[in-house]
């Protein structure tokens, strides 16, 4: 019986390595395709010293990379429609050049200063306040730009804390409720606040106020056009990675507000999306959510 018992043991280690490696192999390829090649860096779970709490609304929805990849999408496409914010874009930002590049920097800024320490989360805020401070200049019509104008900087803060939370009402792993929601919205006020925001959002009835708020603002520029194109594009160029793409940008366009989506162009075929885009892209979601498994984020450090 021991030899049996032995023989079972043996068995059940070499299968569950063998899935291991097989995540491994999937995990890596998805994020390398997405230009995430690089390992997060390690959670803080000390609650004394972490940055955002411990079993807070932002580390749970935040950890759920399908979800986020298709809000992070529906953000950039939102924020270009803001004359101004996109100004600087095409001044100062190096997408073209170094999309990937530009992909990692900003997840990685929202891994630091979501799952990382206090003083992680506030060092990287400074260094993105300091880069702020030397982005200026003056938009097509004439008016002038500062990234570190604290009223740009709600745009951009809410139009992504926006999509990050619808993305996750939609294509999530759970429901949300309106609490969770309201919890979620107070927390990145934090970082909102630290950033250099003033009287940000701490509820989501709040939050989608601000953003209709900037309605009267938005246009499409000429940057902004060129930033979508880049965008709908993408950089992938395997089949199966340009396909998967293309699920989580349309699913990204469907979490858009109609102002926004009328502003960018894009046209709403609601029986198009509710029997295609919404199943292709939830499945799209649940695929990636098997092959990059959630890490986990509550044990004791």
């Amino acid at each position: 019986m021991s030899i049996l018992r032995q023989a079972h043991d043996v068995g059940e280690r070499v299968i569950t390595q063998a899935n291991a490696r097989l995540l491994e192999r999937s995990s890596g390829r998805i994020r390398q395709a997405i230009g995430l090649d690089q390992d997060p860096p390690p959670p803080c779970n000390d609650p004394e010293t972490s940055y955002m709490p411990l079993g807070g609304a932002a580390r749970e929805f935040h950890v759920d990379l399908p979800a986020m990849l298709v809000g992070g999408l529906a953000s950039l496409l939102l924020q270009m429609t803001h004359p101004l914010a996109m100004a600087g874009v095409a001044k100062f930002s190096s997408y073209r050049e170094d999309p990937l590049g530009r992909l990692y920097q900003t997840a990685q800024f929202i891994g630091v200063t979501t799952f990382g320490s206090e003083k992680d989360a506030l060092a990287v805020i400074d260094v993105v306040r300091s880069i702020h401070e030397g982005v200026s200049g003056f938009a097509p019509d004439g008016r002038r730009f500062e990234a570190s104008d604290p009223h740009l900087l709600s745009w951009v803060h809410t139009a992504e804390t926006a999509m990050f939370l619808k993305a996750t009402e939609l294509y999530g792993p759970r429901p949300v409720t309106t609490e969770r929601a309201d919890q979620y919205v107070s927390e990145m006020a934090r970082v909102a606040r630290d950033l250099g925001v003033l009287n940000p959002a701490t509820t989501k009835d709040e939050l989608w106020a601000d953003l209709e708020a900037f309605i009267p603002e938005l246009e499409l520029i000429e940057a902004g056009k060129s930033a979508r194109n880049f965008v709908l594009r993408g950089v992938s160029r395997k089949p199966h990675e340009v396909a998967t793409y293309a699920t989580l940008v349309a699913a990204a366009v469907n979490l858009l507000p109609d102002w926004s989506r009328s502003i960018l162009g894009f046209p709403k075929i609601p029986l198009v999306e509710t029997l295609l885009v919404r199943p292709a892209a939830t499945a799209a979601c649940a695929t990636l959510r098997f092959a990059v498994p959630v890490p986990d984020i509550t044990t004791p450090a």
